[in-house]
């Protein structure tokens, strides 16, 4: 159907490309590389992001880049931010 769904915390201990979009029930995600459609997790730490729309509640960061095209965060005073670069967003970002 489209969507890689997981339940609780995940860590990928490898680069994940999935042309799908990602579901992340009640868990965050730890991963080197991510590159997906759509990220829905709690917290999101990461190597590379690169998306085209991330829904997170707290924190989604990234060490290297951080590339998409929409991203939300659901908590107020939510963060996102990429250590090495400035977050690429082609569309909108809601914090």
């Amino acid at each position: 159907d489209g969507v890689l769904t997981i339940e609780g915390d995940v860590s990928f201990e490898f680069s994940l490309k999935v042309e799908a979009r990602i579901v992340v029930k009640a868990g965050d995600i730890n991963a080197r590389n991510i590159e997906a459609w759509n990220i829905e997790a709690m917290d999101i730490n990461a190597r590379n992001i690169e998306a085209m729309d991330i829904s997170f509640y707290a924190v989604a960061f990234a060490y290297l880049s951080f590339k998409c095209k929409s991203i939300v965060g659901r908590r107020i005073n939510s963060k996102f931010f990429c250590l090495d670069k400035e977050v690429e967003i082609t569309g909108s970002a809601t914090v």
